[in-house]
């Protein structure tokens, strides 16, 4: 009898057991895993050469991971909506943002934050460009000649460019030989230009600077004829998910660990330009902001 009973139990408590794992199963009311940890995600416009900015965005993964001690990874975007509509959704923690899309990112995520910059970018340019044989010398010159911007969604590229044609009585819709081109980054406008296949473009200055600097463009066949008044550009903007999704005082971790990059962490230097950061806010790009809706890029 005393063993049946035994028996009785034991087959009762595997019962019970298996059910229970059932039910952890299906509700996931059981435990979580222990080793689970979230990934601290983070982007950045594509708008340079893919290979040059893997390698810098994942040394600036890899420099955070060791600063903050989260598990963070970079997140390549096909091109700058996908960014913003990335960081809309949540996915991404924190991106590299250009001004234009900083704001458009923040408009639909209120509560999110530029917080880190270059110290260049509080006074950041952009360059107009040539063939060295022509005879495009200032901003008017560029009548019904073909041109160039980079990416649609660029600041740098396309909306402070538009914006300084239109303010020495361009208009880039009506003015050109043809309708404007957008070659979708700063790299490839450079490229079109010293090919001939545009008489003119407008880019990023430090993305021209590096390419001078690395002999990636031929000066001989390209030349700086305009650059523009200063205006503030790209930034680290984190996203307002952070703090729930990782523990209060990740906004701050993060940003620590921006501010503490130098020139010793090379391939982050190599890809930024910059040996340092410094500490921005969302109130420095009004406007950005301001030139967009004028432009009608953004409502």
């Amino acid at each position: 009898m005393k063993k049946w009973l035994s028996a009785l139990i034991l087959v009762m408590l595997v019962f019970s057991l298996a059910a229970c794992g059932q039910k952890d199963e299906k509700t996931g009311e059981g435990k979580k895993d222990s080793t689970t940890k979230e990934v601290f995600k983070i982007g950045a416009i594509p708008d340079q050469n893919a290979a040059d900015l893997d390698k810098g965005m994942t040394a600036v993964a890899n420099y955070l991971s060791e600063k903050t001690g989260m598990k963070v990874e970079f997140v390549p975007s096909v091109d700058y909506a996908a960014l913003v509509t990335g960081f809309q959704r949540g996915e991404i923690h924190m991106a590299w943002f250009g001004g234009l899309t900083s704001v458009q990112a923040r408009n639909l995520v209120p509560e999110a934050e530029s917080i880190v910059q270059r110290p260049r970018d509080a006074e950041f340019h952009s360059v107009f460009i040539t063939q060295a044989g022509s005879k495009i010398n200032k901003l008017e010159d560029l009548k019904g000649k073909s041109f160039t911007f980079g990416s649609e969604s660029s600041t740098s590229g396309h909306l402070m460019p538009r914006y300084f044609l239109t303010e020495a009585g361009i208009d880039p819709n009506k003015d050109f030989d043809g309708k404007p081109n957008f070659s979708g980054s700063h790299d490839t406008t450079y490229k079109l230009i010293e090919s001939g296949a545009f008489k003119a473009g407008a880019l990023n200055e430090a993305v021209w600077e590096s390419a001078v600097k690395e002999r990636k463009v031929d000066t001989k066949k390209v030349k700086v004829f305009y650059t523009t008044p200063a205006y503030y550009d790209y930034n680290w903007t984190i996203n307002s998910n952070v703090e729930d999704v990782f523990g209060k005082g990740t906004k701050q971790k993060v940003k620590d660990a921006l501010l503490s990059i130098t020139g010793d962490q090379k391939e982050i230097a190599n890809l930024f330009q910059t040996d340092s950061f410094v500490e921005t806010k969302n109130d420095n790009y009004k406007k950005i902001e301001e030139v967009a809706k004028e432009l009608k890029i953004i409502k």
